[in-house]
């Protein structure tokens, strides 16, 4: 919600107060076809706190060839985990890899990561049931240069807040 006194305070929403993007809530006799602009600037907003949020979730990467989450990892799950249990939101979390070894060896190693972040977080007090995970194996690289030092960044869990 936005005070409409000076457009500068935030607070959380809740997503029973929010009927309709179209601006329309239930029973206001409002038409569905018209835009109400405090509606367009709560879901601007939202979007814009998802992405602060968001930004506050940091990868976690890993060592070629394995999905245990070391040791230099854990201060970074913490963290994370503390930011992930002050938001509504459920969470993606995206295993990826560099691209050494086959396609279906990678999907298999992006979900291992993917699922050993995961216990990583529970352990850490985060709800198992708000959590999904996704393998992108070799295929969401971010970093696309034949080197060592780009290959690490690409072994990598990513995090993502759902609506």
């Amino acid at each position: 919600k936005v005070d409409k006194e000076d457009n500068a305070t935030i607070t959380k929403i809740d997503s029973n107060d929010v009927t309709s993007v179209d601006g329309a809530m239930a029973g206001d006799g409002g038409d569905s076809t018209s835009i109400d602009n405090s509606s367009v600037i709560v879901e601007d907003t939202r979007e814009q706190l998802m992405a602060e949020l968001e930004s506050k979730l940091k990868s976690i990467y890993f060592s070629f060839d394995k999905y245990d989450v070391g040791s230099t990892a854990s201060e970074t799950v913490v963290n994370n985990a503390m930011h992930i249990k002050e938001v509504a939101s459920n969470i993606k979390i995206e295993g990826n890899c560099d691209e050494s070894g086959t396609s279906e060896y990678n999907m298999a190693l992006g979900l291992k990561r993917a699922n050993a972040v995961k216990k990583a977080l529970v352990a850490e007090g985060v709800d198992a049931s708000r959590v999904t995970m996704v393998s992108y194996g070799e295929s969401n690289p971010a970093c696309v240069e034949k080197t060592q030092e780009c290959w690490s960044k690409n072994r990598r869990v990513n995090f993502k807040l759902l609506p």
